[in-house]
């Protein structure tokens, strides 16, 4: 039986662990620790600087991390990201205030991945985005030619576990696609975690999806699915409405087209369903985007379209389907419209996919991120950097309100990142800025 005495002894302790609880989503509030943000959605809580005049100047600084592809992720004052110098990828911390390197790791790794064909001119070194878990502080690369390595960030970047994709599961080269010839770029697509695993698009003939023990390293379940691997950025985690109540599931866009799986319980790994989408050159590269229980997937090339996909736990249904298409920006939904750039940017009704507006010039590298005061950070071209109304604020026109154009002489592949008031940055070849924010 407990007492009032009882009662007011466990107050106490029940403050401490608030307090310790509040402290830890205080020190999380702002981050960029995913692919593509806090909710893997291109929006961030937080404020684009702009006063009605005058937006950034020059960057704070600039530095190089080594030829690749990858997106930084941001925790606290800390940046991780990782590229590719004389066979080696080097994972780097550095300090956001100035671009210091506070620690680094190495480890042994060709340029392209060993199945690699096709379009090496445009790509090369490591291009999948580091996942970062809050939980444990532990970081999560993906290597071109399959290595997969936990890094213990609280030790000064510490490996923890690592083990190859191609050795491991005898992934096979992937196939080719009508008469655009065989395209295999190795591993691109960033790793998930979700509670105790981290998920990855390993693409093995006994299933595309394998969640291992995101702290050993040890395989956990596959997925039912066994298309090959994608070229995109990585699995999407969302929910489906069930009879009992929300599921969790996953988006990934393999080499067939969208797969959604499940991860709940004894169901793990079972496919809810697929809808057809296989691109040529085999390079759908932007990541479904997911806006309740409706998954956005877009591409260029043979497709040249973006639609939209229904989810429920009966399948997938396609609700439209419309142009243009985009070879490289992820969507993002933004007070009921999509954003996609492809040649400039797009606005599109979520609902009926009626187009609003468009305007701007852009190529086909692109990213946004859409930010809390209503306007949209776009990273294009070879390193041009966009203010833009979003559509709150501009139902009708594409509205811009800074730019600044040509920071890099390569293109930025690499996303847009906005983190506690600083933006980044990144072009193909590794050169990366920092620019702060007016407050």
């Amino acid at each position: 039986m407990t007492t009032s005495d009882d009662r007011r002894q466990a107050l106490p302790v029940l403050l401490g662990l608030l307090v310790v609880l509040l402290l830890a989503m205080t020190a999380f509030a702002g981050d960029w620790p995913h692919w593509r943000g806090p909710n893997r959605n291109g929006h961030v809580d937080e404020s684009s600087g702009w006063n009605g005049k005058t937006w950034v100047g020059d960057p704070a600084w600039q530095t190089n991390v080594g030829e690749g592809s990858t997106t930084p992720v941001v925790v606290d004052d800390r940046l991780y990201t990782a590229g590719h110098r004389d066979g080696r990828d080097v994972v780097v911390c550095l300090d956001t205030a100035n671009g210091r390197t506070l620690w680094s790791q190495d480890y042994e790794s060709p340029r392209y991945g060993r199945l690699s064909t096709g379009d090496k001119g445009v790509y090369a070194a490591i291009c999948s985005t580091p996942e970062y878990d809050p939980a444990t502080r532990l970081l999560y690369t993906l290597g071109i030619d399959g290595d997969l390595h936990c890094w213990d960030t609280a030790n000064a970047g510490r490996p923890v576990w690592n083990r190859n994709l191609y050795d491991d599961y005898e992934v096979p080269r992937r196939p080719r696609v009508g008469r655009s010839g065989q395209r295999d770029y190795g591993y691109t697509s960033s790793p998930l975690v979700h509670a105790d695993w981290l998920l990855v698009e390993v693409g093995s003939t006994n299933g595309n999806l394998i969640a291992f023990d995101k702290k050993t390293g040890k395989e956990v379940w596959r997925s039912e699915n066994t298309d090959p691997p994608g070229h995109t950025g990585g699995p999407v985690p969302f929910e489906i409405a069930g009879p009992k109540g929300p599921v969790p599931a996953v988006a990934v866009q393999t080499f067939e087209g969208l797969l959604v799986v499940r991860l709940d319980g004894p169901n793990r790994g079972r496919t809810v369903g697929t809808f057809p989408w296989k691109t040529d050159f085999a390079n759908a590269i932007p990541t479904p985007a997911v806006h309740g229980s409706s998954v956005l997937i877009t591409s260029a090339y043979n497709h040249k379209r973006i639609a939209r996909i229904d989810v429920s736990l009966d399948g997938l249904k396609e609700r439209w389907r419309v142009r243009p298409g985009a070879n490289v920006c992820s969507p993002v939904v933004v007070d009921g419209c999509v954003l996609n750039v492809q040649g400039r940017m797009h606005c599109i009704d979520f609902e009926t996919g009626e187009p609003k507006w468009e305007g701007g010039r852009y190529g086909a590298p692109a990213s946004i991120v859409a930010t809390n005061d209503g306007r949209l950070v776009t990273w294009a071209n070879r390193g041009d950097l966009v203010l833009i109304e979003g559509p709150g604020r501009s139902p009708d026109q594409y509205t811009e309100l800074a730019r600044i154009d040509r920071v890099f002489k390569r293109d930025a592949w690499p996303h847009v990142v906005l983190a506690h008031g600083r933006l980044y940055g990144k072009d193909r070849d590794g050169n990366l800025a920092c620019w702060t924010l007016p407050r």
